[in-house]
C-alpha cells in the first residue's frame, strides 16, 4: 500500500478495523475482464480478517472477481460537514484483499448470520426460516484482507 501523505491523520490498524466493522456500506472495487474498473456498493460484515457480503449467486460482480480476485474495499464513517471551516470531519478506510465465493453451506449460514445480526438484529427470530427459504438462491463472497489503513480528520475545537 502506498505511504499516506498526511501521516498525522493516519489511524491505527485497530481503529481502521473498527470503522470497517461499523460501516453501513462500503464500495467494492475490482477490474472487469477487459481490465476496466468496476465498483459496487456492498453491505459488509466482518469477522477477524474476513469480510463477508451477500449477492446474487451469479452476475457481473462475480464474473469480475473470478477473472481478477484482488479487490479494494473503501468505506467512510463519522462524516460531519464543518461549513464554517469549509471542511468535513471523517474517518475513512481502504482495504485490499482477495475475494472468493463461499460455496460451503455452513460457512454461508455463518456469514448470513453475521450480516443479519448487523443489519437486522431485531428480526433474528425469523433467521432460520429465512435461511431454509433462501440459502440456495443467495450468494456469499468472502474477502480475505491483506492490508488495511485508515485516515481521519477530527473536528477542531471552536475558538
Amino acid at each position: 500500500m502506498r505511504e499516506m501523505r498526511r501521516k498525522e491523520r493516519a489511524m491505527t490498524e485497530e481503529e481502521a478495523r473498527r470503522v470497517l466493522d461499523a460501516c453501513e456500506y462500503a464500495v467494492l472495487s475490482m477490474a472487469d475482464p477487459d481490465g476496466k474498473p468496476y465498483a459496487v456498493p456492498i453491505s459488509p460484515a466482518t469477522v477477524g480478517n474476513t469480510v463477508y457480503f451477500h449477492c446474487a449467486p451469479a452476475g457481473y460482480k462475480l464474473e469480475c472477481m473470478e477473472h481478477e480476485p484482488d479487490v479494494c474495499l473503501v468505506c467512510a464513517g463519522g462524516v460531519v460537514p464543518i461549513p464554517e471551516q469549509f471542511s468535513t470531519a471523517y474517518q475513512s478506510v481502504v482495504a485490499f484483499g482477495r475475494a472468493e465465493p463461499v460455496t460451503d453451506d455452513t460457512e454461508k449460514i455463518h456469514a448470513l448470520r453475521l450480516i443479519c445480526e448487523k443489519y437486522a438484529p431485531s428480526n433474528m427470530g425469523g433467521f432460520d426460516e429465512a435461511i431454509r427459504n433462501s440459502l440456495a438462491r443467495t450468494g456469499i463472497v468472502k474477502i480475505k484482507l491483506r492490508e488495511i489503513s485508515g485516515k481521519q480528520k477530527k473536528l477542531r475545537e471552536k475558538k
